[in-house]
């Protein structure tokens, strides 16, 4: 289990806000704000702090059943003022009477901006930052890497909250580029780039052509999401080589 954020995660995650679970039960016992590493310091403020709070006195006792706190980072990315108020209404909720049975809430799916800003535990915090850089001797298939820095932020142009915006990756990913099409047919898989990370990884099943009024083609598949343990293994979160100046959104990454 994590101890602390790795110097990149703690810059990436800035203001935060976490909840500590009781592992004996599955229940939030405590809500709090930080940035760097404050979601870790409750564990060591139980050992070297002697007051009988609530929250030190949780942490004893989950320790002396040898079981471990869980940590999950509920919003990141925040200002401080941002923390405060997600913080606030995070308690309001939890501790209002009325609200006591929130399994109710079953019908909200997480979609895949989660890997973004989401709830995650603190070791996913520390894989989607500190994640290790894809190896081109890695690769065992011819792959095209597709950055969707813009077709999957579009909603930030509209709306105060775009992490609730977003296209689907799916859609973002697909189309429409300008790609050489016959190229693309030798394709095993599509890999949808967000902010230098793989996020999601697609298979081609079709590739289509638009025509532009300007007479300009692009190009755009249909296909499905890859579960495949093994390819999701090789390329899921990895960070994309990077090459200076480039500014194209496609790479292809092919064996010879």
């Amino acid at each position: 289990m994590a101890k602390e954020f790795s110097q990149k995660t703690k810059e990436e995650l800035k203001y935060y806000v976490y909840v500590l679970i009781d592992p004996r039960d599955n229940k939030v016992f405590y809500v709090g704000k930080g940035n760097a590493n404050r979601v870790f310091s409750h564990i060591s403020e139980s050992v070297e702090n002697p007051r009988d709070t609530e929250k030190l006195e949780t942490i004893r006792a989950i320790k002396k059943d040898n079981q471990k706190v869980k940590h999950y980072i509920i919003r990141h990315g925040l200002e401080e003022s941002e923390a405060f108020l997600v913080e606030s209404v995070l308690i309001d909720f939890l501790t209002f009477k009325d609200f006591s049975e929130v399994s109710k809430i079953t019908n909200i799916v997480a979609g895949h901006h989660s890997f973004d800003q989401g709830i995650k535990t603190v070791e996913e915090c520390e894989i989607l930052y500190n994640c290790k850089e894809l190896d081109c001797k890695d690769i065992k298939h011819n792959i095209l890497v597709i950055n969707i820095n813009k077709t999957y932020n579009i909603g930030k142009k509209k709306s105060r909250n775009p992490i609730y915006d977003r296209p689907d990756i799916y859609e973002a990913t697909r189309g429409w580029w300008v790609l050489n099409i016959d190229r693309a047919k030798n394709i095993d898989y599509v890999l949808a780039e967000y902010k230098g990370i793989i996020r999601a990884i697609f298979e081609p099943q079709k590739w289509l052509q638009n025509i532009e009024n300007r007479g300009k083609t692009r190009c755009g598949f249909e296909g499905y999401e890859v579960r495949d343990k093994e390819v999701l293994n090789i390329y899921m979160n990895k960070e994309v080589p990077k090459i200076k100046g480039m500014a194209n959104p496609i790479r292809y990454f092919e064996i010879t």
